[in-house]
């Protein structure tokens, strides 16, 4: 089995075929898949949809493109949300010094507070990050290490950095204090070599596949439509650059999957 850790399936792409995706995605391996929100009313939607389709999980959060949007209420609602089981994560947050669709003071404020919104809920998070690796990676290493002086089960599994855009070194700082990496179509790009290098040299118990559908579709299928059931061309390229068969990195990283974000064990 394979676990889609980043789909936005709820996203408009898939508004005509969103149940055949689905069915194209068991087809193919995939068991899991983890829907990310970008901000409370979709936080919402995404909910809702978790009831339709099994293997489907929700995280919910504000996008830090939409952290204009947070107000002092935010935090509340998303909290009262988080109390689903299927609620297995608090993303996609995080920092964008790209498109700054918010100031980065704004960002820091939101990012800080649903890392303390994580903290409580004792659930990990999905970690968004461009072009802001410096300022994202001291908060994240920041919190983990309040969560580990705490005692936080948390402090061990606090999230992933999804699909990882920074250096090897940014990397080996986040593996170092229990944080996931995860990698999507980019890693099967003909121009993407640093990327691979970066999967070879870290543990295999702290990486993750994901596909951020629609978004990023691999290799040969680079430019159109992403969907979950390509999360099986970034496992094998995985397994390439490891020495491993498909089936040990289907399995490695399902258990990794597992062990961060407790598919079907909330209470």
């Amino acid at each position: 089995m394979l676990v889609d850790t980043h789909c936005h399936l709820d996203f408009e792409q898939f508004d005509e075929d969103r149940l055949a995706v689905v069915t194209n995605a068991q087809r193919a391996g995939v068991g899991v898949i983890l829907n990310p929100s970008v901000d409370l009313e979709n936080s919402a939607k995404v909910l809702a949809q978790t009831a339709r389709f099994d293997g489907l999980y929700a995280a919910i959060g504000v996008h830090p493109n939409s952290s204009n949007g947070w107000t002092d209420e935010s935090e509340s609602k998303l909290k009262e949300m988080a109390q689903d089981k299927k609620v297995v994560a608090i993303g996609e947050i995080g920092l964008d010094y790209y498109r700054e669709k918010a100031p980065k003071d704004v960002q820091h404020k939101v990012l800080r507070e649903q890392l303390d919104l994580a903290a409580e809920m004792e659930l990990p998070v999905i970690i968004h990050n461009r072009e802001s690796s410096e300022d994202v990676l001291a908060m994240l290493l920041d919190w983990q290490a309040e969560l580990s002086r705490a005692g936080s089960p948390l402090a061990q599994r606090p999230g992933v950095l999804h699909s990882f855009s920074g250096d090897l070194a940014m990397a080996e700082k986040a593996v170092t204090a229990h944080y996931f990496i995860g990698f999507t179509g980019p890693l099967t790009f003909k121009n993407a070599p640093v990327l691979r290098k970066i999967a070879a040299a870290l543990p295999i118990e702290n990486v993750l596949v994901e596909t951020d559908s629609p978004f990023l579709a691999p290799h040969p299928l680079r430019g159109k439509r992403n969907e979950p059931a390509n999360v099986k061309l970034v496992a094998e390229k995985l397994a390439e650059i490891k020495g491993l068969s498909f089936e040990e990195i289907a399995n490695i990283t399902t258990a990794n999957a597992q062990r961060l974000f407790l598919f079907g064990e909330r209470q």
